[in-house]
């Protein structure tokens, strides 16, 4: 339990099959994942970590609600547009219908709260409406979740045009040393008169700004959002308080991965009890979901289906 909630985290390794990868790496790419949230401050003993594909009811789920949503709705998903245009050459089906895997990912457990950044409002409000196409057609099932969003809900990659992604190398990496991050954030784009122009409250701002208001203390915040707007501190000092303030939230995350590094046991011990865990509530609502919808046979009568 986390702030009276009972969290659930999923590494989404089917979602990641919707674009060209090395099978040879996903265990590793798997591993690191896991590793780097438990080092960045999720506890096992107070919330659940596990492997999406090592509870095979997330893709069964996905095919129910499948049936439920209409294609129109997937063809709307801003995001699968902005995929299709980076993976030309493998525009899948999967990719196309990865917004109902996620909705299932949140609907087999039925959450009520599901953090996300802004790029996701839309796949979290598709999920809110198969779940009323859902509990329309076979009754009352799966509540309807809501979106919980951070300090920085949008955080823009350090070109300053898409999001921040591995995949586009406009990144920083949590693991990374305070030098690498110092030398990614130097070139970093900034926009200073976009924050002049903004006026205060309004989130039309310069993402380095944005980045500080995920990574620096209220008062360091509160001194760019002033000096920023009149000039009286450059983009260069700027970029390096943001390097100190991430230094110091990622500092002991780095010191806490190395340790597990060196005893990769815990991880997988917390991985396997997460699956576990999830494996036994996701049966329960599986077997609420083949009832609803008629896909189950009772005890002596199989001979009259």
């Amino acid at each position: 339990m986390l702030d009276d909630h009972d969290c659930i985290f999923c590494i989404v390794d089917w979602h990641a099959t919707t674009v060209p990868y090395d099978p040879r790496e996903m265990p590793q790419r798997i591993f690191d994942a896991a590793l780097v949230n438990i080092a960045c401050g999720l506890d096992p003993d107070r919330c659940t970590l596990f492997v999406q594909s090592a509870v095979p009811e997330h893709t069964e789920l996905c095919w129910a609600l499948m049936t439920v949503c209409p294609m129109g709705d997937l063809g709307r998903m801003t995001q699968f547009k902005q995929k299709s245009e980076q993976h030309r050459e493998n525009v899948n089906a999967g990719l196309f219908a990865y917004p109902v895997l996620m909705a299932a990912d949140i609907l087999l457990y039925k959450a009520t709260r599901v953090p996300v950044g802004e790029d996701q409002l839309q796949h979290l409000e598709l999920a809110r409406e198969i779940a009323r196409h859902f509990n329309g057609r076979y009754g009352e099932t799966f509540p309807e979740c809501n979106a919980k969003l951070s300090p920085a809900p949008r955080v823009l990659g350090l070109d300053g045009k898409a999001k921040m992604s591995k995949s586009l190398g406009n990144h920083l990496g949590v693991l990374e040393t305070p030098e690498a991050l110092r030398r990614k954030l130097k070139p970093a784009y900034t926009d200073p008169q976009r924050l002049r122009r903004s006026d205060p409250g309004r989130p039309e701002i310069c993402n380095i700004f944005t980045m500080h208001k995920g990574f620096s203390t209220a008062d360091v915040v509160e001194r760019i959002d002033r000096e920023c707007r009149v000039a009286g501190i450059g983009c260069g000092d700027c970029k390096l308080l943001l390097a100190d303030a991430i230094d110091a939230r990622l500092g002991p995350a780095r010191e806490r991965a190395a340790e597990l590094r060196a005893n990769p046991g815990r991880v997988i011990q917390a991985l396997d009890a997460g699956a576990e865990r999830c494996r036994a509530i996701a049966r329960e609502t599986m077997r609420e979901v083949r009832d609803r919808m008629g896909l189950r046979v009772a005890a002596g009568k199989a001979g009259d289906r």
